[in-house]
């Protein structure tokens, strides 16, 4: 038997081979729900078909006794009051039925007076049958890191008696959060079989105030009878309790932006502000960072912009000088000697100062290499001559070296001589191991592009190695998210189910690193933060560019999907975080931010608050942000959403907005016709934005009812429409 705590001890000596009395019993799908109150806890226990049983505690009074109050019963659910000496608690409890069973409890307390918690145990221990001595043995797939969202997946093995996922709603905790000025960063957690979520502790002068009644709890725990045999049955099952869990959550309010400004505001200083560019090599370039002129240009930079200037250009049909302005400097990234692009510009890599690992000529992130190959092969798809040339030029390095690691990259490498630099992200956990996926998408835009059969074979060699990286396979988000559209494009050639898995396990581990949350603490009030997502495994932040990226991909992957039929829960998912990252994207941009809530000082280049430049990272509400840097290649932010969620109108001056992605828009004279992804049971928002002209007098059809919308500012029309619709707009 594991070693356990005092507490996880106390809660297996109270439960097993006793039948305790209940004050609440029901059964859904095979799990028997109880609410027990004894002595100074109240608990609620979920025992499953083979025995193996969660025990949770939402309401503890250490050394107390908890006395019971009101209590109101309902048939799926109950709410009840109990008294101690610290104060008094407020609990209920709902049981929501369905495919995947859901308990929901909410604990709210006010303390009788003012409180400090220098210690509080975690709200859940896994024990075994009522017969049996042995722990049941299980395993905890994915948990809370930092701030991220507070969860937890995890199996029972031994017995195979399904899964769980916990998922403590944190929205529900700001207000303890700010009162006492701690972090709601890694509270959920511990290890098999006391989990899940655990107060921060206090400051010593920053108690708990008297009288004041906040939430200390507010969780959700998904079931499923189901054993997953693998790490595809896993993924699917992760998305799947997850999606169940969405549906049940508070979601936020969104709030529209005007983003055609925003990104006119985010052009002009782009192409005009001097921290943007730099002139070397008779050429003009992209800094990395505003006003980073130490470090030499970088071709990850350059079409990490050049893309989504060019999605823009494909949406509005005007010239723009950045754009020739970045291509005319392309061609210096080639080295002849070695047969491909290089990280930096070759004629400056003198320049680099060798501080940092990657700061030194020849040394090659793995991942750097092929973001930008998938660029160029992107461009040439669409028929751009000199994109065309510089991939095909590169794609026999790339060959050479996914073959030289057996399609498992270490984190970087020598370019001449394929030396290993670092192997690992840390210690025992391997390289960039969502790089193969990356490589994949590279091969296939060097068969789309070439109809050569010897890219597509490359593309399923470097796929099947993504097998056996279960929730371990991201190393960074948007080549995970890159890594899923491989997957998916290869199913869809291919048919083989394989690729499916893998594109849905490319999925699951975005999945598992977003923050479901609203942190509205500290610095945070300024700010939403729901349904953000964090760059790396263990980065402390969110990031503009790689959000940009996902965002992106995760349009095209539903763009793939279009004419397949893929699980219901990530058609649920998607649209949401398109939706989020659509209200949420304009706090990069510090002129939309405080300025007293940015850094004072940045580890790359300059900040400058009045500059339309996103900046890098967004922290928990405690810390600043910005202290990295306003990152030039996060620029794309806009020209990203704008074609795709806003929808000119041919010969009219309005146009249509929507913050669900769309397909199967279609125009005739005086109507649209357009498809909103998603799932009916949610809700987005569709607008009619006016130009200089009033807004014609519309009719907004969904089937066969009329919807009505409301007039807000400047003169713009929203409508609340479901997901999945298919909507008709007509015009006079």
């Amino acid at each position: 038997m594991n070693a356990l705590s005092p507490w996880a001890k106390a809660v297996k000596t109270i439960f097993d081979e006793r039948d305790l009395p209940s004050i609440f019993s029901s059964v859904i799908s095979g799990f028997e729900v109880r609410v027990h109150h004894l002595n100074n806890a109240l608990w609620i226990t979920i025992k499953s078909h083979k025995g193996t049983r969660l025990v949770l505690r939402p309401a503890y009074a250490p050394v107390d006794h908890l006395h019971i109050g009101h209590v109101t019963k309902q048939d799926k659910g109950m709410r009840l009051q109990l008294t101690a000496a610290i104060g008094h608690f407020d609990v209920s409890l709902q049981i929501h039925e369905g495919d995947e069973p859901i308990v929901h409890y909410t604990a709210s307390f006010k303390a009788s007076s003012d409180m400090l918690v220098p210690f509080w145990p975690r709200d859940m221990v896994i024990t075994g049958a009522d017969e049996d001595d042995v722990m049941p043995a299980g395993t905890v797939h994915i948990s809370q890191t930092g701030a991220r969202s507070g969860l937890q997946y995890f199996t029972f093995d031994k017995p195979a008696a399904g899964a769980a996922l916990y998922f403590q709603n944190l929205t529900a905790l700001n207000d303890y959060a700010q009162l006492t000025e701690t972090s709601l960063a890694n509270v959920v957690g511990g290890v098999w079989p006391e989990l899940g979520f655990a107060l921060p502790p206090t400051l010593k002068d920053k108690p708990l105030p008297a009288g004041k009644k906040v939430v200390l709890s507010d969780a959700f725990i998904a079931l499923s009878n189901q054993h997953p045999k693998n790490e595809f049955e896993q993924s699917k099952q992760f998305l799947s309790l997850l999606a169940a869990i969405y549906l049940q959550l508070p979601l936020p309010e969104t709030r529209y932006h005007h983003w055609p400004e925003i990104l006119d505001k985010g052009l002009h200083d782009l192409e005009f502000s001097h921290g943007c560019w730099s002139h070397g090599a008779e050429q003009d370039y992209l800094n990395a960072y505003v006003a980073d002129y130490k470090t030499p240009p970088e071709i990850m930079v350059q079409l990490a912009v050049l893309l989504p200037l060019t999605d823009y250009h494909d949406w509005c049909k005007t010239d723009m000088p950045a754009v020739t302005r970045i291509k005319n400097g392309l061609d210096a990234f080639y080295n002849k000697e070695l047969g491909t692009v290089m990280r930096f510009l070759p004629a400056l890599s003198d320049k680099l100062d060798g501080s940092e690992e990657q700061l030194k000529a020849n040394v090659m992130d793995s991942w750097y290499l092929h973001h930008p190959l998938m660029n160029l092969g992107r461009m040439a798809m669409r028929g751009d001559k000199q994109a065309k040339k510089l991939f095909l030029a590169s794609i026999d390095f790339a060959t050479k070296v996914a073959r030289h690691f057996s399609y498992e990259w270490p984190v970087m490498y020598d370019m001449e001589t394929l030396e290993v630099v670092k192997a690992e992200t840390q210690p025992g956990k391997g390289g960039e191991k969502d790089v193969a996926g990356l490589y994949a998408l590279v091969m296939l835009h060097a068969w789309e592009v070439t109809k050569d059969n010897k890219y597509l074979s490359e593309a399923k060699k470097a796929a099947r190695t993504l097998q056996g990286k279960g929730f371990e396979l991201f190393y960074q988000a948007n080549n995970t998210a890159f890594s899923a559209n491989a997957m998916l494009w290869l199913y869809k050639e291919t048919k083989e189910k394989l690729y499916l898995d893998l594109a849905y396990l490319c999925l699951a581990n975005i999945f598992k690193n977003f923050q479901l949350w609203e942190c509205e603490y500290g610095y945070a009030k300024d700010y939403p933060t729901f349904f953000a997502l964090f760059p790396l495994n263990d980065a402390p932040y969110t990031a503009a560019y790689e959000e940009q990226e996902v965002f992106a991909a995760m349009h095209n992957f539903l763009l793939y999907a279009e004419d397949e039929t893929i699980l219901p829960p990530v058609s649920l998912l998607l649209p949401e975080f398109l939706r989020y990252i659509v209200n949420r994207a304009a706090y990069y941009y510090p002129p939309n931010l405080p300025p007293a809530i940015l850094a004072e000082k940045t580890i790359k280049g300059q900040l400058d608050h009045k500059l339309w430049i996103a900046i890098e990272d967004i922290h928990d509400g405690w810390e600043k942000s910005g202290g990295v840097g306003q990152e030039v290649y996060g620029a794309g932010v806009a020209f990203g959403i704008v074609p795709r969620h806003y929808y000119r109108v041919p010969g009219e001056d309005f146009m249509i907005y929507c913050d669900y992605p769309t397909a199967e828009f279609t125009h005739r004279k005086s109507s649209i016709r357009m498809k909103l992804k998603g799932d009916k049971r949610l809700t987005c928002w569709m607008m009619l934005i006016k130009g200089k002209s009033p807004l014609p007098e519309c009719k907004v059809w969904k089937d066969t009812i009329i919807l009505t919308g409301k007039k807000v500012e400047a003169g713009n029309m929203e409508y609340a429409v479901p997901g999945n619709s298919i909507l008709i707009i007509d015009w006079l």
